[in-house]
């Protein structure tokens, strides 16, 4: 198997898993009186003492809100709050600081966009989903129907998981509007052909929103490079803190949309006869925000640089290479998601039993797993199953936590058997 269709290297001596491991104080607690086996990084991932140092730093040192004071406390607020902006555009290579809308998460970056488009459509157009979605890719856009009266069209799945891109080049016209997908599927861990959907979308004049929650622990996005409309994050998938994420959008495209809220910081001018709307990044930034958040999601990215996206992905890809190798070894075990273009998420059930027994069993020896149909449920519809046992490896897990895995999995089977 292979991260982005490339394969690599083995892990280098640079990369160093124990000493990674210290960074993280949580990977060194008891869970049931066992050591933790933290295998639910597609969920959210743990954060270094790097990221913790620096909420710690700001609330100690810095707490003020930002933007509106001439205070000293005021101003480092503020300065470490735009540079944190810089850095998250520089990360995504984003050609302007503006065209970077700090937000409270994917979701909501994902809901400023379709409340836009509420805006632009009508009943004659279409707008168009993967079957491979996260609800919070898909509901909106429901939503979005029902209000305007366009229509949602869907772009099936085969058996491996992976999009069936001949009914894509079918579905599309000249009457589809937006295209949104997922850069990497939560739940099965398929890499998705962004660069050819955005790429096709674009030759019938749609614009194209790419849910990249899944895929930026991984990998490194180029917004430029990959030329989309609009790219959407989450700090806590990051090593970052929860609560806060990011909203790419090319800035003709920010420009365009109508603000998502009103309140303090997106506005001009208020009288009671008209408001005018600040520019950006403002315009979509109301209310006071996560400011820690929004500086501790930089400290993350420095940390995530530092460790290197091309060796976490060739470490990971051995992780991935390993776990499934070591899991097929198990008796009736089937993996949802065999695409050779994957992440390191293994989604799988082991015979008839219910994937919630399972996940019950091996967290009392310390092993968190995610189960059920992990906010993806028209996947589990596809394959006809109520859901499955999720295990997402990152850069700080060990072989030796998977052979642990697979010792619980064959002990719960046994005790529910």
């Amino acid at each position: 198997m292979s991260i982005l269709g490339l394969t690599f290297k083995k892990t280098d001596n640079m990369f160093n898993v124990e000493k990674i491991r210290q960074d993280f104080p949580i990977l060194s607690r008891k869970v049931n009186g066992q050591p933790l086996v933290y295998f639910d990084n597609a969920a959210t991932s743990q954060t270094p003492q790097q990221v913790i140092d620096a909420i710690v730093d700001y609330y100690s040192n810095y707490n003020a809100n930002i933007h509106r004071g001439v205070h000293s406390l005021s101003q480092e607020a503020t300065d470490k709050y735009e540079a944190a902006r810089h850095k998250i555009q520089h990360h995504f290579n984003a050609k302007k600081a503006h065209e970077i809308i700090l937000t409270s998460g994917t979701t909501h970056g994902i809901n400023l966009v379709a409340n836009g488009f509420a805006s632009f459509l009508s009943s004659n157009d279409e707008i168009m989903v993967s079957a491979l979605e996260h609800h919070s890719n898909i509901v909106p856009w429901q939503m979005l129907c029902e209000k305007t009266g366009a229509t949602l069209k869907v772009i099936p799945m085969n058996d491996e998981g992976e999009l069936v891109m001949s009914a894509f080049d079918e579905l599309i016209s000249d009457n589809t509007r937006l295209v949104f997908v997922n850069h990497i599927s939560n739940a099965l861990g398929t890499i998705n052909p962004i660069e050819e959907i955005i790429k096709k979308a674009h030759q019938f004049g749609a614009a194209v929103l790419v849910d990249g929650a899944q895929a930026c622990p991984h990998i490194k996005p180029d917004v430029q490079a990959l030329d989309v409309d609009f790219y959407v994050a989450s700090a806590h998938k990051m090593c970052g803190p929860t609560g806060v994420g990011m909203l790419y959008g090319k800035e003709e495209w920010l420009n365009k949309l109508p603000p998502y809220q009103g309140g303090g910081e997106m506005i001009a001018e208020v009288t009671f006869e008209k408001t005018t709307y600040a520019d950006l990044p403002h315009k979509f930034e109301a209310g006071t925000p996560n400011i820690c958040g929004g500086i501790a999601f930089g400290a993350a990215i420095d940390y995530l640089n530092s460790i290197g996206f091309d060796a976490i992905a060739t470490y990971e890809n051995e992780l991935l290479d390993y776990a499934t190798e070591q899991l097929l070894t198990i008796e009736g075990l089937k993996i949802y998601g065999t695409s050779n273009h994957k992440t390191s998420v293994i989604s799988f059930n082991i015979g008839t039993i219910h994937p919630y027994d399972i996940g019950t069993i091996v967290d009392k020896l310390g092993i968190a797993v995610r189960t059920g149909h992990h906010c993806a449920q028209p996947i589990m519809d596809y394959y006809k199953i109520p859901g499955t046992i999720r295990a997402s490896f990152a850069f700080y897990n060990t072989k030796a936590e998977i052979d642990k895995l697979v010792s619980a999995l064959k002990k719960a089977v046994q005790m529910l058997s």
